[in-house]
């Protein structure tokens, strides 16, 4: 039987309902949806798109570090977004934290997201 673990971190906003930052089966690990809460204060500090992703990507980073891995173990990415319009703006701030080769990835226009954020990421991480 496969082993789960429960990840959690302070350095990354606690879960905003009923699942955990990230979940362990083996050496993957499932990231849940990250939205750009300042893990501190639990609210979102600036409201520029730019601002935002970077603050998801930073949550990410604080997770796949308590998980035992790093952005570069990330194997898949799948990002919400509000408006496609800001996809350009996504890549960008994503060169700031992968490098080749990258993640799989998938991209969605949403309705709407959480405290009416721009976006959300969740992401597959293989450790070990």
């Amino acid at each position: 039987m496969p082993t789960k673990t429960i990840i959690s971190t302070e350095k990354a906003p606690s879960a905003i309902g009923p699942y955990s930052q990230a979940v362990k089966v083996d050496n993957t690990v499932y990231i849940s949806g990250q939205i750009p809460l300042n893990p501190e204060t639990m609210q979102v500090e600036d409201m520029a798109f730019e601002a935002q992703a970077v603050q998801v990507f930073e949550n990410m980073k604080a997770i796949t570090e308590e998980a035992g891995g790093s952005m570069a173990d990330i194997v898949k990415l799948t990002i919400l977004l509000s408006d496609l319009a800001n996809f350009a703006q996504v890549n960008e701030v994503m060169m700031r934290y992968f490098s080749e080769p990258y993640p799989a990835r998938a991209a969605y226009a949403v309705k709407a997201l959480p405290k009416d954020v721009d976006i959300e990421v969740e992401a597959i991480m293989v450790v070990g």
